[in-house]
């Protein structure tokens, strides 16, 4: 599917695995569950990366979408 908006990316990447990166340089990788307008996202089975490596995991998040500064496919 091409997405031509913004949030047709994102409703194309719903139930697939996603990495998220933060403005502090945290990365979240996980399904991607939900999002809103504000690019607030959710996933599911979560994990917190550190220089590749799992730090820890997290289950479902939350996660502000003006922390967000990346959104890609895992």
């Amino acid at each position: 599917m091409e997405a031509s908006r913004p949030l047709d990316a994102l409703n194309a990447a719903r139930d697939k695995s996603v990495i998220v990166e933060l403005k502090n340089g945290k990365q979240f990788i996980g399904k991607l569950k939900a999002f809103d307008i504000h690019i607030n996202v959710v996933l599911n089975e979560a994990e917190e990366r550190e220089n590749g490596d799992v730090k820890r995991k997290l289950g479902v998040v939350f996660l502000r979408g003006d922390a967000i500064i990346l959104i890609s496919p895992a």
